[in-house]
């Protein structure tokens, strides 16, 4: 089957989400298919381009007139996926539900071709209460025409456990893993009085930090402490969500036991986690107005091999053994907690990896074209 994978965004080889895609992308092609990706490319010119591949479906232009062009002209992108045979369109919501959007997927459905759409979070409105007027907007006209774009498609992709969104079934899926590109940890004996977090993400508030480095001051206010916790923020961030962390750092005199390393890849990366002895997920997501969710962080924490520390609900993790749930509120982490969780029992960093076999990208991806077709 010729599938294309569309995202109205460009491709850092470095971000999360690109990583992401593109072991969806290689899924389907470990699954026999053969797959394209539609996205969007500036060249050295600063000129938008619409691509399929490696192929230039459009040159909309430089400038202001480019990034317009992006938002409204989706007609060479309809013909492209029309008159290139393509079988199957998995196209990635950028929250961007408009007349234009739903004249293209209108058009594909007319031909006979099934197309999806994966929300990667959903409720996802209250994500947008701390941006600017101009991404509001944008949310405003999503939030007009959203419906009548599902009613174009075959289904709608989530990680949540709704049967139901805009309007339009929903083919449930968790996030997947790659077990060929993510490492095991090394596993090593603890270190006597110590414990070390570590936590990764592009950082948002959503990801609660903030709670876990509250937790810490409390732990570090009292005089009688089990051992030293040390942490390690990995990633980037938005500048407000970032500065707001330093600051209560700075606040509390945790500067000897929290860092901020920046993004970290490959080696360095891999480092980080052979030394940590717990992970921390997302204890924020309340903040979003997000109960359940499967968060591909957890998957790959879980891959790693080492255990890990959330606050939402996650129904493939709920029952393991390697796991802390933490509260969905705003309360401080008990850190407390944390390190008497660290010192009851060592698990081993190869049985936690087999416990998500599952949850590989091939299998996900199976689903989602074994549902998708049921009805074609």
């Amino acid at each position: 089957m010729k599938i294309l994978f569309l995202v109205f965004h460009g491709f850092d080889a470095f971000n999360g989400i690109s990583k992401k895609i593109g072991y969806q992308i290689e899924a389907l092609r470990i699954l026999g298919h053969q797959v394209e990706l539609g996205s969007l490319a500036v060249d050295e010119r600063g000129r938008w381009k619409r691509m399929g591949g490696d192929r230039v479906v459009e040159d909309l232009g430089a400038g202001i007139v480019g990034k317009l062009k992006k938002r409204w002209r989706y007609g060479s992108l309809a013909r492209y996926i029309v008159e290139d045979g393509f079988d199957f369109v998995y196209m990635r919501s950028d929250h961007n539900a408009n007349p234009f959007t739903i004249r293209m997927a209108r058009r594909v459905r007319r031909a006979g071709i099934a197309m999806v759409m994966e929300i990667p979070t959903y409720p996802y409105d209250q994500e947008y209460r701390t941006l600017g007027l101009k991404e509001k907007t944008e949310l405003a006209i999503d939030r007009i025409y959203r419906r009548a774009l599902a009613r174009q498609l075959r289904a709608v992709v989530t990680f949540s456990d709704l049967s139901s969104i805009f309007g339009q079934r929903t083919i449930r899926i968790s996030n997947g893993v790659s077990f060929e590109r993510i490492p095991v940890r090394r596993e090593h004996d603890p270190v006597r009085g110590e414990v070390h977090l570590i936590a990764v993400a592009d950082i948002s508030f959503w990801h609660g930090f903030d709670r876990l480095v509250r937790g810490m001051a409390a732990y570090y206010a009292c005089k009688q402490r089990p051992a030293d916790v040390y942490l390690s923020i990995v990633g980037r961030g938005r500048a407000e969500t970032l500065d707001e962390l330093r600051r209560t750092v700075r606040q509390n005199g945790l500067e000897r036991w929290v860092r901020f390393t920046g993004p970290l890849f490959g080696e360095a990366l891999d480092r980080e986690f052979d030394r940590a002895d717990m992970a921390v997920g997302s204890l924020g997501r309340h903040r979003s107005g997000i109960s359940y969710i499967k968060t591909l962080k957890n998957r790959e924490y879980a891959v790693r091999g080492i255990p890990f520390v959330y606050s939402e609900c996650d129904s493939d993790f709920e029952r393991m053994p390697y796991v802390l749930k933490a509260p969905a509120d705003e309360s401080p982490l008990d850190v407390g907690a944390l390190v008497a969780f660290c010192s009851g029992r060592r698990f081993s960093a190869a049985e936690i990896r087999e416990s998500v076999r599952f949850l590989s990208w091939e299998n996900q991806m199976r689903k989602v074209l074994d549902e998708s077709l049921k009805t074609a």
